[in-house]
């Protein structure tokens, strides 16, 4: 194993604690912990952490929202850092800037995970997860940060990135020329499928509860979009899509994280043929599809994360078209994450919340470069 001499024998980690059962209400506890680092295995590296990225199922770890939340293990789904240790003493990562895959069990099957699948983080993987100083994780499942990205924002991209892009591109098939609709436009995959969207060469509206929000969503290309609070809220879209004189007044497809009555309200502007990716239920559990939908060979997809290929494939995209992943609220050190659930839970943020967690020459490169 490779080492160098300013590798420290402990790190520090925010873990999972179970929650006081004096508590009036369940939330469990994230407490920052001193781990010792790890001899690695055969296959291992060891990432230095600059930058770690809050997703929602954070929060839902500390409000009981999974039934067997690992208590003890390590908060995160998605890092980026440097490669500064490998049981290979001539690993040709070593130095490498990279993030992690942030999932486990599904390589490269088109339709759905080869095997058991899991995402990094305090549930299926309790050791392996990214709020931490360190992560020792196999050498095949980090991949190199594209080079116009720091850490912050490499870390904004795992997670948010496969599930948009498998979404948008491979689930819903958006490409030039095509109308498109993201719905609750300010979260971080809503937000990274409007940036492939757009780098496609789509026409790209969105819906949210906010003005800002869709305001916002506008000053990074979207073409308008609506409040979903409004009743009549697909007549405004439809008026909107009258109003583009180049396009064909109908929607190609929809990117939903809602579920509920999404099929039914925009059956009517949705072309024959239309697709509605559903890869989220956070209006209701439930997705109505009546006979009017089938009659329109309208198609409703389920779509949850994607594969390691799809992550691959993905970031080569990024990379191309140069799109930086918006970065809502960045805190500084794991000291500060209380502050980043907190902003989660509030639903304050527009793009990622994250954690810078060491900087170091090489992000300070990599951020002159943007």
């Amino acid at each position: 194993m490779a080492t160098t001499p300013k590798l420290p024998n402990q790190y520090k980690a925010l873990t999972v604690k179970k929650s006081p059962s004096q508590r009036d209400s369940l939330y469990h506890d994230a407490i920052l912990e001193n781990k010792p680092v790890p001899t690695l295995k055969k296959g291992e590296v060891l990432v230095r952490i600059g930058a770690a990225a809050f997703n929602h199922r954070d929060v839902w770890i500390r409000q009981g929202q999974y039934p067997r939340v690992a208590f003890g293990g390590v908060f995160g789904s998605d890092g980026a850092g440097t490669v500064v240790a490998a049981y290979d003493t001539n690993d040709p990562l070593l130095n490498t800037r990279v993030f992690l895959t942030p999932s486990r069990g599904w390589e490269t099957h088109p339709d759905a995970p080869e095997s058991k699948f899991g995402i990094l983080g305090g549930v299926v993987f309790p050791t392996l997860g990214t709020f931490a100083e360190y992560v020792a994780v196999e050498r095949d499942q980090v991949i190199p940060s594209p080079q116009h990205l720091d850490d912050i924002h490499a870390s904004a991209w795992p997670l948010g990135g496969v599930t948009a892009w498998r979404a948008a591109i491979v689930n819903g098939l958006v490409s030039a020329g095509h109308n498109v609709l993201i719905t609750g436009i300010g979260g971080g995959v809503a937000l990274i499928a409007l940036q492939l969207c757009i780098a496609k060469g789509a026409s790209v509206y969105v819906t949210s509860g906010s003005r800002e929000k869709i305001l916002k969503a506008v000053s990074l290309g979207a073409k308008g979009g609506v409040n979903y609070k409004d009743k009549d809220w697909p007549a405004q879209l439809a008026a909107l899509l009258a109003k583009d004189k180049n396009g064909s007044g109908e929607l190609d497809a929809v990117i939903d994280s809602g579920g509920g009555e999404i099929a039914v309200q925009t059956g009517k502007i949705l072309k024959e043929g239309g697709r509605v990716v559903c890869y989220g239920m956070t209006a209701n559990p439930k997705i109505s599809f009546t006979m009017r939908e089938v009659l329109k060979n309208q198609r409703l997809i389920g779509s949850t994360m994607g594969s390691h290929q799809d992550l691959i494939d993905a970031t080569d995209f990024l990379a191309e078209h140069r799109i930086v992943p918006v970065v809502s609220h960045v805190f500084d050190g794991l000291e500060s994450a209380e502050q980043g659930f907190e902003v989660m839970k509030r639903g304050d943020q527009f793009g990622k919340i994250v954690l810078k967690i060491r900087a170091d020459d090489s992000v300070e490169h990599a951020k002159s470069k943007l």
